[in-house]
């Protein structure tokens, strides 16, 4: 009977983000856990994006799952571990990565979890920083629904200072135009053409770094205004000489 009530809930949730959503809160701890065994040690909620990574693929999962699989829980552990598999694979070649505790670049502002969550001595520090999670949360899904994930955005992530300006360019373009924000949530596609055009950016530069992209003109949508204000204060070196 519970086995028939998770077929029915798996397919409804891969048209109903809710009922997705939902489900990956019913079993995180089944993730946790699943994590935890790639680990090899307990997970570190605030500190392990591999608990992320999970997540996200549990959300795969959901969507690509079919009965002839077998059961749905021993295939989504085989998808997290795959997908985990691949998030070390990238973070050993690249030494730089996207990580909540990750320094900033201000020697001044510590890791990013911190500039998000503790931004002074005012009040309210665990809401803020529950919204924050949230907020972070939200993005990874929506990434991935592009097929997009935080260790492809470090992968995809401008290493000169001439192309974090052409993307921050982009940024601003599609910022100052909402059509083209909408399009990208509703396709789930870069309007390439209209941001080249637009920006006079070389279009196989936006190319080369379209999941940066994603990631970047997805906060600009709302939903997003803690982590916009960070990515506001981390762009601000991409203005400089």
């Amino acid at each position: 009977m519970e086995d028939l009530d998770l077929t029915a809930r798996l397919r409804q949730a891969r048209d109903n983000t809710y009922a997705a959503d939902r489900l990956i809160e019913q079993y995180l701890p089944f993730i946790r856990s699943e994590t935890a065994k790639f680990l090899d040690r307990p997970v570190r909620e605030e500190q392990d994006d591999e608990l992320s990574i999970a997540m996200i693929a549990f959300h795969e999962a959901i969507g690509s799952y079919e009965s002839r699989r077998g059961g749905f829980l021993p295939y989504a552990a085989r998808v997290i571990h795959s997908r985990l598999v691949d998030y070390q694979r990238r973070e050993k070649r690249h030494s730089r990565h996207l990580s909540l505790d990750a320094p900033t670049g201000d020697a001044d502002s510590g890791s990013l979890l911190d500039t998000l969550a503790h931004p002074g001595d005012h009040a309210g520090e665990l809401e803020l920083r529950e919204a924050t999670a949230y907020e972070i949360r939200e993005l990874e899904t929506q990434m991935n629904r592009m097929g997009v994930s935080l260790a492809d955005v470090a992968d995809n992530c401008p290493r000169q200072r001439r192309t974090l300006q052409a993307c921050r360019a982009a940024m601003e373009y599609a910022k100052s135009r909402p059509e083209l924000l909408e399009e990208l949530v509703r396709t789930g596609k870069l309007p390439m053409g209209e941001l080249a055009a637009g920006t006079g950016v070389d279009r196989k530069t936006l190319e080369r770094h379209r999941k940066y992209l994603v990631a970047l003109l997805l906060i600009c949508t709302n939903g997003y205004e803690i982590i916009r204000g960070h990515l506001h204060q981390v762009l601000k070196g991409g203005s400089g000489q």
